[in-house]
């Protein structure tokens, strides 16, 4: 009798199938058909990335040594090294960029309602940016420096439960100010950003939009105080100012008036000074959000220790894309399998148990739920002693 799916193929069953379909035709490249489709391409990447393995030859060798599996799996044609390498090669990454789109707004939607560290009713963005060091002799297309080549992860992060909302991979050389341009403003919206971001055009194309943003002001800025505030110095506020640009080129790009705000942390001793485009909240209320920024800080480091994004199964543009595309689908999977089954354990915690029982036929509610480790003074009660005390 068979006990019902693999642990790998109920995770599987959250990613809507017929929404992929949509994608695969929306992009499919002209090509002669094959057994190996666009899904099994997919649950081979996303089984790689869920048990971490090392290359495409560990793949093949992990999915050929349980042959009967597969079908439980999800795989519907064998897995080889040669026809995972040529998929990756060839067919279009927009497909799982678009995919990891649709599952993105479905994690958000069930992520709405997670509180933040500060209390807010707006959307609160964090965008920010990280480096995926590559090999210039295998990876010539991605040149960042003299003797190197790298890859950029740009991202806005929605704090409601740390999803992304927006990804853009980029060679190294694209600085980080100009992903601005391809950000959509969403009015009522707060966006922090740290100062690589600040291009005086760009923010007020923010402000224009009617959203907030928050970032660091650079040591040369250049403004006249127009009125102060009165603030709480016990609480780390230094002051709380409305400022006009002077700078020639800044005034004429940004002509409204800004927030400056000082603020001594209290914890290291440390001065910053904040902008905003925002008269209306707190100005401690501000120092507290740009503080939430450094969650995008703690998400790149997460997936780039617990996915597999550092290392690389095909050196081409498009395996580079399809990668990371479906690890962020790994990610937001997972983070969607949590809410669903209203499970309290972290994301770490999930992602090892899935890589452990991949195989299995156990449910996932009755799995994830389940104590995995002992107590350290547990007493296995089978077990003889070996030597009289």
């Amino acid at each position: 009798m068979n006990p019902g799916p693999t642990v790998f193929a109920q995770l599987m069953a959250h990613a809507p199938h017929k929404a992929f379909v949509r994608c695969v035709e929306q992009y499919r490249r002209p090509e002669r058909r094959r057994r190996f489709s666009h899904w099994d391409q997919f649950l081979a990447m996303a089984f790689a990335q869920l048990t971490y393995r090392e290359s495409l030859r560990d793949i093949e060798a992990c999915l050929s040594a349980v042959p009967d599996k597969l079908y439980h799996l999800g795989f519907r044609a064998r897995v080889t090294r040669s026809t995972l390498a040529d998929a990756n090669e060839r067919r279009d990454w927009r497909v799982y960029a678009a995919f990891a789109q649709l599952l993105i707004a479905e994690a958000r939607r069930l992520y709405a309602h997670e509180p933040l560290d500060v209390e807010l009713e707006q959307t609160v963005y964090a965008l920010d940016s990280t480096t995926i060091d590559l090999c210039l002799s295998l990876f010539p297309w991605a040149h960042f420096r003299r003797a190197k080549a790298a890859v950029k992860v740009h991202t806005l992060l929605d704090l409601r439960g740390a999803i992304p909302a927006f990804i853009w991979i980029t060679d190294g050389s694209v600085h980080d100010v100009r992903i601005l341009d391809a950000v959509l403003p969403e009015p009522g919206a707060i966006y922090l950003v740290d100062r690589g971001y600040i291009d005086y055009a760009r923010l007020h194309r923010l402000t224009a939009a009617h959203a907030v943003f928050v970032t660091r002001a650079k040591k040369n800025l250049l403004f006249r105080r127009l009125r102060s505030r009165p603030v709480d110095k016990a609480t780390g506020l230094l002051c709380d100012q409305t400022i006009a640009l002077t700078g020639v080129r800044p005034c004429r790009e940004y002509p409204d008036h800004l927030r400056r705000i000082r603020y001594r942390d209290p914890e290291s001793g440390k001065r910053l000074v904040f902008l905003t485009n925002d008269f209306t909240l707190p100005a401690l209320t501000i120092t507290q959000l740009y503080r939430c920024r450094w969650q995008v800080e703690v998400f790149f480091k997460w997936i780039k220790q617990h996915l597999r994004i550092k290392a690389f199964y095909g050196t081409s543009p498009n395996a580079v894309q399809t990668q990371i595309w479906i690890a962020i689908s790994v990610y937001v999977l997972v983070a969607i399998l949590r809410k669903r089954l209203r499970i309290e354990r972290d994301l770490y915690t999930l992602l090892q148990i899935l890589s452990v029982y991949a195989f299995e036929k156990v449910p996932l509610p009755q799995l994830l739920t389940t104590a995995v480790n002992a107590s350290e003074d547990a007493h296995i009660r089978n077990q003889l002693q070996l030597f009289d005390l």
